[in-house]
């Protein structure tokens, strides 16, 4: 199987016309996105916290994290995003992918954007 990559820009939510795009890797192995610190601070997003993550190796690391909008595919989703190294490629998480409604087809390794966005069912009250 090949690699993934999508074109989406990252937005500073309180200053949107602070942004950054480049190509990202599709990685549905994690949860959140990941963008190296560098490039966030030149749009001004600053850590906002931690949180513990589970790596490939099955390691665990605590990484700083900030909350961005992320646009790709002509959507544009809030996210939380893992602020990496400065060498660090940028990664596309499965989060935003679900947020707007688009998924990898496994077949063809390409995006493909869903007639809908999943919503579990609601009980009447």
């Amino acid at each position: 199987m090949g690699a993934t990559y999508v074109t989406a820009t990252v937005r500073n939510p309180a200053e949107p016309h602070r942004s950054w795009q480049r190509l990202f890797l599709v990685y549905t192995g994690a949860t959140d996105s990941l963008v190296p610190r560098t490039c966030l601070e030149a749009i001004g997003l600053q850590p906002k916290g931690q949180r513990t993550y589970d790596l490939a190796d099955g390691s665990e690391m605590s990484m700083d994290i900030t909350v961005g909008q992320i646009e790709l595919m002509g959507e544009i989703v809030g996210a939380t995003i893992v602020i990496g190294d400065a060498d660090a490629e940028p990664l596309l998480g499965l989060t935003a992918l679900q947020s707007v409604g688009i998924e990898v087809d496994p077949r063809i390794q390409q995006l493909k954007r869903l007639p809908s966005v999943r919503l579990k069912h609601l009980a009447a009250a």
